[in-house]
């Protein structure tokens, strides 16, 4: 981890300078010790000291929505999943006063209604949510509002308001909403990020929040962004099905987790994902405010933002396939000379080696012999053309040799994937091309734009593959800033002299680049944003039109 990326503890409440200027702009959570220590409600609210009788006196009679699901003690965010039913808050204290009852038993069931209860239900107020006169063990008020800017007329326990107080550090900011969070048993909600930043409070009770940043999404699988409960990852922690989502075991790697006790407070930076705990009876207060990116994100600069975002993933997800593939940027060189510089006797077979290539391309010009090639420049060579050659005598006669360069992009295409999730192993050409100095492979290219031309053209128009093309300009880029302009020129003038059409050279690997960054896009696509574009595609041949 990161150590940049940590979560970092406070034992006094930050300024609101020191929170604006060291904690918020890092976007790293943070937790501050004894936050809502002063409150009112940190002393009247706790249920050890008749906390529940208090919040049954101050808003008893109001309704809010209690989330009921199947699945608790675990709760998730998406629609399917569970049901948010109206409910007297009268009547959920009366379910916490009952679970602090049933703790002391040896069996815990159902938790029935108390007399108090059954009486509220009878009389008809809101007893349609329930059917009978036991309710789940496990109800949960999650996100119930005490103050909303958006929607005033939803705010359900504004009377609540009194005892809280709006931490110091966030006295400058526009707050978006402010939220009571209560279980009755305990509970935990699924792994989600929040579109806001959040300053999650402990007034009584206790919480486990398991983080983890937003770079490490892909682990946890997040839904498709276009449908309902989006900011949720789709896995289940406790039981994870890696033949189905094998990222997922990394998912520990990534993760920090932070004990939060009464008096505590969480800062949770947007975007940061999270798996929230409950021990039984917790209680809890929440504040969400727009960052300042969020807030100085201009509409109609949406689609631009988009780009760039997603052109960054895409560059970052491309170094990391090649890093898959054994190449990394401290990768040292595959080919060195062996004995300090000096050439053993396996050398001087190298002259017979390019005899026994294809002689009716080997035109040998002034300054550019093979024979001048250094030993590990020579054996690159004899390797390139190696390949070559065998790659044209496997997959094509004579005819298909030349062509267009159309076709070898439909087969490329095809075989992207293939040689993108493959080993290095599959993929001679990219290793061989990765593991070369870039000055060396200079030497390497001019020789066979001078003797070989024929395989050189065939080496661009039809072996190089997706991966290989990535590396070729990637090895061009390191060249270039090794040489000085006009030798850069000479180079190129040269190495493209050895191609019929010159554009046709040109085109395909740039087309094979277009295919890998193209695979690193649906790779993005895939871990970032839920969107399998191959299975959205064979959805969408399914449907009638």
């Amino acid at each position: 981890m990161d150590e940049s990326i940590r979560v970092r503890r406070y034992e006094q409440v930050p300024t609101v300078k020191d929170f604006e200027s060291l904690i918020e702009p890092r976007n790293v959570p943070a937790v501050f010790v004894g936050c809502t220590k002063d409150w009112r409600a940190f002393s009247k609210w706790s249920p050890s000291k008749a906390g529940l009788d208090y919040l049954q006196a101050r808003v008893g009679s109001s309704t809010v929505e209690a989330m009921m699901s199947g699945s608790a003690p675990v709760f998730y965010g998406d629609l399917g999943s569970h049901e948010r039913v109206p409910l007297p808050f009268s009547t959920f204290i009366d379910f916490c006063k009952q679970r602090m009852q049933s703790k002391h038993e040896e069996n815990l069931g159902p938790s029935c209604l108390s007399p108090q209860t059954h009486d509220l239900l009878s009389s008809g107020i809101d007893g349609a949510f329930l059917s009978s006169e036991c309710v789940p063990e496990q109800t949960y008020l999650a996100q119930v509002p005490i103050m909303n800017s958006d929607c005033e007329e939803r705010v359900q326990l504004e009377t609540l308001r009194e005892d809280i107080q709006i931490p110091s550090f966030l006295e400058a900011k526009e707050l978006s909403s402010i939220n009571l969070w209560m279980n009755n048993a305990q509970a935990r909600s699924s792994t989600h990020y929040d579109p806001h930043h959040n300053i999650l409070c402990i007034v009584s009770g206790r919480k486990q929040v398991v983080l983890w940043p937003p770079s490490a999404s892909p682990s946890l699988y997040p839904r498709p962004i276009y449908g309902e409960a989006s900011n949720h990852s789709s896995l289940d922690l406790e039981n994870p099905d890696y033949s189905i989502y094998p990222r997922a075991e990394r998912s520990i790697d990534f993760a920090q987790k932070v004990v939060l006790e009464a008096g505590d407070a969480l800062f949770i930076p947007e975007g940061w994902l999270h798996q929230v705990d409950s021990d039984d009876l917790t209680i809890a207060i929440n504040f969400w405010w727009r960052s300042n990116i969020m807030s100085s994100m201009l509409e109609h600069m949406d689609a631009y933002y988009l780009r760039r975002i997603l052109r960054r993933l895409i560059d970052k997800e491309m170094d990391q396939l090649l890093l898959k593939l054994g190449m990394g940027k401290t990768r040292t060189c595959g080919y060195k000379l062996p004995y300090n510089g000096q050439a053993d006797h396996d050398d001087d077979n190298h002259n017979q080696m390019f005899k026994e290539m294809d002689l009716k391309e080997k035109r040998l010009q002034e300054g550019n012999t093979l024979l001048e090639l250094e030993p590990a420049a020579a054996q690159v060579l004899h390797d390139i053309v190696s390949l070559v050659h065998n790659y044209v005598g496997a997959n094509q006669d004579q005819q298909s040799l030349s062509a267009s360069i159309n076709d070898v992009e439909v087969r490329e295409n095809a075989k992207c994937e293939k040689r993108v999730n493959g080993s290095l192993n599959d993929d001679p050409i990219a290793k061989i091309l990765w593991d070369v100095e870039p000055q060396r492979l200079q030497h390497v290219f001019l020789a066979m734009a001078h003797n070989f031309p024929r395989t050189l053209e065939a080496f661009v128009l039809h072996v190089l593959s997706p991966i290989a093309a990535e590396v070729l300009t990637r090895k061009f880029d390191e060249m270039d800033q090794q040489s000085l302009e006009e030798d850069q020129s000479r180079f190129y003038e040269v190495f493209y002299s050895a191609f019929d059409d010159q554009s046709a050279a040109m085109n395909s690997i740039l087309k094979g680049k277009e295919l890998f960054t193209q695979q690193a896009f649906k790779s993005v696509l895939d871990k970032f944003v839920g969107v399998n574009l191959e299975s959205s595609k064979l959805g969408s041949d399914k449907l009638p039109g």
